[in-house]
């Protein structure tokens, strides 16, 4: 149930339908494998934190693009289904909806290759149409499966009006991440991203946190699958313990987490209690398969806790 006095939260990103499909191995380079049933479900890390928050109490808009065609009314009716308020999603002629081909095998690990189709086609100027919506916000989600032109101008406009900024940099960019993105109010990324963005060869996560907030970041919390995370505020440095579970798929186990983060902070609670809830949810994410259709809801992440 939704609290009214919540602030809203935006989520500015991707929405792509999954293609998933279970194999006992992932495929070495130039090897075919058979794997199990293909499966259909609504992804995208953009939509799959708009679905996570919604489910988890929060009140959510998700700012995006689809194509015109069959993918999209699929991908727009999941949203709605789900209570994300989809008026600023726009269908794009002359692309395909974004694209998803997934593997998972055994272990519950997967390999992603995204074609992203109408999400590249999400500018900075449909940013700017929706400054009124962003401007009212509590919250604003970004993740990085759109232009990164388009996510710098989101984050411009929420400094320009005060709104706390949370970005999940995945995927990672290849060129390294824009000064301007470091300078959020509070990054989420997995130890591997962190990484690549700053450029560095695996380090210690002291180091890690340490440099991003250097980067000016105001907040890091770094994580760290089923170690869990780290948080990384001010001087401190605090660790949080994860949840053990059965693995059966890992997707969306991120997503999951930082739009956990989002609620729970909006809800007024502090960052290491917030980083537990949202250690909670993924983990609870990674019991199920696919994206979407693995999201937790509330009642299940307050038991679980």
């Amino acid at each position: 149930m939704k609290a009214e006095n919540q602030n809203d939260i935006v989520v500015i990103g991707s929405i792509n339908m999954d293609i998933v499909c279970r194999v006992h191995r992932r495929p070495e380079p130039g090897e075919t494998v058979l794997g199990g049933e293909a499966l259909f479900i609504p992804g995208g890390k953009g939509a799959n934190q708009a679905v996570a928050a919604a489910r988890l109490g929060g009140n959510v808009h998700f700012l995006g693009r689809v194509g015109n065609d069959a993918f999209g009314s699929q991908l727009l009716k999941g949203l709605r289904e789900n209570q994300v308020q989809a008026e600023c999603v726009k269908i794009t002629d002359g692309v395909s909806s974004g694209c998803a081909l997934i593997l998972v095998d055994d272990k519950g690990e997967n390999s992603i290759v995204v074609a992203p189709g109408a999400n590249h086609r999400l500018t900075p100027e449909d940013i700017r149409e929706t400054e009124t919506l962003i401007a009212k916000a509590g919250y604003v989600l970004l993740q990085l499966e759109i232009p990164l032109e388009t996510a710098i101008e989101a984050v411009s406009i929420c400094r320009r009006h005060g709104v706390f900024t949370i970005l999940d940099p995945a995927p990672a960019p290849l060129g390294g991440l824009p000064d301007s993105l470091f300078r959020v109010d509070l990054l989420t990324p997995n130890q591997s991203e962190a990484e690549s963005i700053l450029g560095m060869e695996a380090g210690d996560i002291m180091t890690t946190g340490a440099r991003l907030l250097e980067k000016g970041a105001g907040c890091v919390v770094l994580k760290r699958g089923a170690e869990g995370a780290m948080v990384f505020q001010g001087k401190n440095a605090l660790p949080v313990e994860s949840f053990r579970v059965d693995a059966k798929d890992t997707t969306a186990a991120g997503d999951a987490f930082t739009a956990a983060l989002a609620v729970a902070l909006n809800e007024g609670m502090e960052m290491k209690k917030a980083a537990r809830f949202a250690c909670a949810a993924g983990a609870l994410c990674c019991t199920r398969l696919g994206a979407q259709s693995s999201l937790p809801f509330r009642n299940d992440v307050d038991r679980f806790c």
